[in-house]
């Protein structure tokens, strides 16, 4: 084995077990090698998007969005353990991802139904006092949407092999299917749905000192050792470049300077989509945030 194939083992092995989790290699083979029908073909738009390095970015801008919702902000703060298990979360969304998408029907069901229990438990009153449920279907929705936006806008700007506007139409509908069994009654089936869908929210959206924190702890207080900071700041640099203008000052971000971004965050995520390309198997997944 040359030096180089030595590098890009390690840094894929540290990579992949960092997002994947412990328990990454076991959950792999069973949802890759395990024989059975799976909701999606291979090679369709919701495979080929989830299996790209550009869902690190799009992982990354969705969390950041979802924050800009106080009721599903809160939850998230009440009940996740982001500050401290930051990525035993990604290590479970990731799983949860990577088996609706490429396991078998029965492995992927039993996941959302794992995660509806999840959900039905999470409870609780925002500093008003008004009662959150994140099996609410209205926050379920802004969720998901919040996600496929992310997921597809990052493969658009960064993916290996970006789609055409039917197979993006197609991946908004795959991922409906998925929302559909979590409980969100009506998703968006096509890319113009889901732009209007995101579009509805935006009265609903704002900075709370939640979502601030929660920002700041994800860009600028990551759980990583000094030598990793470097490479996620890239990402982070990257999704923050693919946010929306007006979500810059609710959150507390440098304002957005068009040519700046476009030249400084672009070559960072091509750098960085194209390093873990590099370091990664094909085969397998990429992560959600």
């Amino acid at each position: 084995m040359s030096y180089v194939d030595d590098v890009r083992g390690r840094l894929g092995h540290a990579l992949f077990l960092r997002v994947a989790g412990p328990d990454g290699v076991e959950h792999r083979d069973r949802i890759h090698g395990t024989p059975g029908p799976r909701w999606f073909e291979p090679g369709s738009p919701i495979t080929r998007v989830h299996a790209d390095a550009s869902m690190f970015i799009g992982g990354l801008r969705a969390l950041l969005l979802q924050t800009l919702h106080p009721a599903a902000m809160q939850a998230v703060a009440d009940h996740s353990g982001y500050r401290g298990d930051m990525w035993g979360r990604l290590a479970r969304t990731s799983t949860f991802l990577a088996t609706t998408t490429f396991g078998t029907a029965a492995d992927a069901q039993q996941a959302v139904e794992v995660v509806k229990a999840i959900h039905r438990r999470v409870t609780g009153e925002m500093p008003d006092g008004t009662p959150y449920a994140a099996s609410d279907p209205h926050l379920l929705l802004w969720v998901h949407v919040a996600e496929v936006e992310s997921f597809l806008l990052a493969h658009s700007t960064y993916g290996s092999e970006p789609l055409d506007q039917a197979c993006r139409d197609e991946y908004v509908a795959q991922q409906g299917e998925v929302a559909r069994r979590l409980g969100v009654p009506d998703p968006p089936v096509n890319e113009a749905q889901l732009n209007e869908a995101v579009k509805a929210f935006r009265p609903e959206l704002r900075g709370t000192p939640a979502a601030r924190e929660a920002v700041g702890h994800v860009l600028f207080r990551p759980p990583l050792p000094l030598l990793a900071r470097p490479p996620y700041a890239a990402l982070a640099a990257a999704a923050v470049g693919l946010l929306p203008p007006w979500t810059r000052l609710p959150l507390w971000l440098p304002p957005a300077v068009p040519v700046a971004d476009l030249l400084v965050s672009r070559a960072l995520g091509t750098v960085s989509t194209s390093a873990i390309r590099w370091a990664l198997p094909s085969d397998v997944p990429q992560p959600a945030a």
